[in-house]
């Protein structure tokens, strides 16, 4: 595993690589609040067969935060990863995404699918807002409060922030010191309320089921949909069925999952990589 930086003109942009620069590219975009140690574990199962790039997105973890809130919105992210991809010269790559990763992918896939040789979405990009009670005032104000939260110590943080009631390994602790800003001998979340918050209104803002019929025809797309809490079900299901009809795109339910489907089950994940992609 390397890390390191380059810049596109206005912000620095941190990096996770893994495998042989050789090696077919799997391009990873982690979810609202993340970073690119979240693929941690797939990527060092797959690194000697593919080469695995992961960024911090903007306002997540060392990567700086844009200047401008509408640079947040989900179609101008999608452009300004393509940039990104540019600069690393990926000249074509499989995409992993999960959460908010996922609804940036598809827009992504809306301008640029030429690029993109099949994606894998985790448990996101069919979760529509349209279709939750809640409206973009009352999420932008509890994201931009839970992101400004803090608590006393890393274990506290580990336990309350990072795992609750899932799985821990060694390769998961190590991810977690990226989620981590520690101020005044306090532990905060490293993404910011603001950032969160902006990136919610991009969300509002760009609904992805209405450019579900808009994607090419001929994209390679798999869905891997959580499966707890099961009281989410009855959501879950509504907006998997409108995205699969639409899009024409496979989905899977993955048995006894939460949102954070990779770290739950890492091995599915691997499993349908190399199913669809080795």
């Amino acid at each position: 595993m390397k890390r390191y930086f380059i810049n596109d003109g206005e912000i620095n942009v941190h990096v996770t690589e893994w495998g042989k620069k050789s090696g077919p590219v799997i391009f990873c975009l982690h979810g609202l609040g993340s970073t690119s140690l979240s693929f941690i574990e797939i990527a060092e199962e797959l690194k000697n067969d593919f080469r695995i790039i992961s960024i911090d997105a903007p306002g997540h973890g060392k990567t700086d935060p844009f200047n401008n809130s509408e640079k947040y919105d989900t179609p101008v992210l999608a452009n300004w990863l393509d940039q990104v991809i540019e600069i690393l010269k990926i000249r074509e790559f499989y995409f992993l995404t999960h959460s908010w990763g996922s609804f940036v992918a598809l827009y992504y896939l809306l301008e640029h699918s030429e690029k993109v040789m099949d994606t894998i979405l985790i448990d996101g990009g069919y979760q529509t807002k349209r279709r939750r009670a809640s409206t973009v005032e009352e999420e932008v104000k509890y994201y931009e409060k839970d992101f400004e939260e803090h608590v006393e110590t890393w274990e506290e943080f580990l336990e309350v922030a990072v795992y609750g009631e899932s799985r821990r390994t060694s390769l998961l602790d190590l991810a977690a010191q990226d989620l981590a800003l520690e101020k005044n001998n306090r532990y905060y979340w490293h993404a910011r309320g603001e950032t969160a918050g902006n990136i919610i209104k991009g969300m509002h803002k760009h609904e992805t089921e209405d450019i579900y019929e808009k994607l090419p025809h001929n994209l390679k797309i798999l869905l891997l949909r959580a499966t707890l809490p099961q009281s989410e079900d009855g959501y879950r299901d509504l907006t998997m069925s409108i995205f699969q009809q639409k899009t024409g795109a496979d989905t899977k339910k993955i048995p006894n999952t939460s949102h954070m489907l990779h770290w739950d089950n890492p091995d599915i994940v691997v499993k349908e990589i190399k199913r669809r992609w080795q």
